[in-house]
């Protein structure tokens, strides 16, 4: 008797527990939509947690102060290779990789946040950022453009898109502070070339009837790299979402992750790229820029200027990544975010194969002369499902995630389309075929994924198809054609092939083929 109650009162404690978490939730999200509360179980997870700290409720990404990271944080790098100079010990190992590449690095922008802009009520303007401007967040801010009716020439990168008292807000403004922080002062490095010239206003902007425009929705400022080049696109969203994180430190009443945000872009130009679709991970809203509100004064009720794609020292195109280490778990909630925010299906197995992506080239430089080749020596081998696909424009950018998502080994000559990488599942391979002398971009950004890399290992058994005599920058690795010897291809692909295989998670999804098969037969 005394054990059957006790089992009662645990029931009871856990089905309490449980309704308390349910009405945290409730509270927290009463103002958000279902469809931007649209987010991966993690990210449920994680988000309630620190919305409601709610009872029990203990997993943490990683960045906030109470959370025990050893036990409870989602990022969990691992550091097996050996580093080579200063580091002594793994301990110090892991936790360079964490500030460098992981949620380390976001929890270094929230410490780092000061007051630019202090309010002294509540309805107030502010403005707070992180060191050197990288990352900043305001309320209740005035942009004037009406100047910039009369620009005529495009922009794109420039520094002067605002000048004095452009940017303005109704609170004590630490003017030293601010002059500090100039330091990288450059388009895509901070939010110096615009912040340099924030001003106090003698009264509030809403209040006192200065807006031609008020804008209520939380707003993001983009300034972007090169936004046809996957690569370089990808440093933009990759940092806006890391910026997301930043941002839910600061006591904000919207919901960070809500989709119901307007961006606009920091540029004149008419914003096209094959990867477009990626923005719907982040809002519901159509893209503004910087024509949106030509000749007007914008009030932003919320604002946040993220991080920008080429900071010193930053993340993703300037990460300085510690030798040995890998597996960043801001890197892979970045992945899962934008696949469920784009509903990117992951197909059930339908055979034990290893799926096999071969990216054709459709270039003038770096194509696979032998293509037809290797394809057939591939074909030929029953131990892979194989398909050879040509990523451009002819097909939808959500397409091109599907065959992603679903491919083990993905295949491919260096360049922009390997950043598909980025969402291969945890158990894949990313060959890159022949790195053409640049042998850590791609091997760096397998890690920080936390996904395997193979690249081509003997050069003698591959011919290029001129020796860039002809090319006058001498960078010809990246100017040529290629042959590869079939033989070593497939011995590489192979090598790629058993780490998928022996991967527990591939043996996980593996083994569910298998039972339905063996039910199927038993039937």
């Amino acid at each position: 008797m005394p054990s059957n109650f006790s089992n009662l009162n645990n029931v009871v404690f856990c089905v309490l527990n449980f309704v308390i978490l349910l009405n945290s939730l409730a509270k927290c999200f009463a103002n958000t939509s279902s469809e931007d509360l649209n987010l991966p179980e993690s990210h449920v997870v994680y988000h309630l947690n620190r919305l409601s700290r709610a009872p029990g409720v203990k997993e943490c990404w990683g960045y906030e102060d109470d959370c025990d990271r050893e036990n409870h944080a989602f990022s969990q790098p691992e550091c097996p290779g050996e580093h080579s100079t200063y580091v002594k010990d793994k301990a110090t190992q892991r936790s360079t990789f964490f500030s460098q590449a992981d949620f380390g690095f976001v929890r270094q922008q929230i410490r780092e946040q000061s007051v630019i802009c202090e309010p002294l009520f509540r309805d107030d303007s502010s403005l707070e950022c992180s060191k050197y401007l990288r990352f900043c967040s305001g309320r209740n801010i005035l942009v004037n453009f009406t100047d910039f009716q009369h620009r005529r020439e495009p922009v794109r990168y420039h520094m002067d898109v605002l000048k004095e008292g452009e940017i303005a807000g109704h609170c004590t403004l630490h003017v030293n502070r601010l002059r500090e922080e100039l330091g990288h002062l450059s388009p895509l490095q901070s939010w110096a070339p615009e912040l340099r010239f924030f001003s106090e206003l003698p009264q509030r902007p809403i209040e006192s009837g200065q807006c031609d425009v008020i804008v209520t929705q939380p707003t993001v400022l983009l300034k972007l790299d090169a936004s046809i080049n996957m690569y370089h696109h990808f440093c933009d969203f990759f940092n806006l979402y890391a910026s997301l994180h930043v941002n839910t430190s600061n006591g904000r009443d919207f919901d960070p992750f809500g989709r119901d945000v307007r961006i606009l872009i920091w540029e004149t130009y008419k914003y096209i790229s094959p990867f477009a679709e990626t923005f719907e991970a982040f809002t519901k809203n159509p893209l503004w820029d910087l024509n949106t509100f030509r000749g007007k004064t914008v009030c932003f009720k919320n604002l946040m200027l993220p991080l920008l794609p080429r900071m010193i020292f930053g993340l993703f195109y300037n990460t300085p990544i510690i030798q040995g280490c890998e597996k960043s778990g801001l890197f892979r909630a970045f992945s899962e975010f934008v696949l469920h925010r784009l509903q990117i299906p992951l197909h059930p197995r339908t055979s034990a194969k290893v799926r096999v992506t071969f990216l054709s080239r459709g270039t003038k430089y770096r194509r696979v002369l032998n293509e037809e080749e290797l394809m057939e020596r591939l074909r030929q081998d029953d131990r892979f499902d194989v398909q050879n696909v040509a990523y451009g424009s002819q097909m939808k950018f959500r397409e091109q995630l599907e065959i992603t998502r679903n491919t083990d080994v993905f295949i491919g000559m260096h360049g922009a389309g390997l950043t598909h990488l980025l969402f291969l599942p945890n158990w894949a391979s990313i060959f890159e075929l022949y790195n053409c002398e640049d042998p850590t971009c791609y091997l760096d950004l397998a890690r920080l994924r936390g996904i395997n890399y193979v690249t081509w290992e003997d050069a003698e058994k591959l011919q290029s198809e001129d020796d860039g005599s002809g090319n006058e920058s001498g960078a010809y690795a990246k100017f040529t054609n290629y042959f590869f010897d079939a033989a070593e291809f497939m011995r590489l692909v192979h090598k790629a092939a058993d780490h998928v295989e022996h991967h527990e998670e591939f043996r996980s999804a593996s083994s569910q083929y298998l039972s339905s098969e063996k039910d199927h037969e038993e039937l």
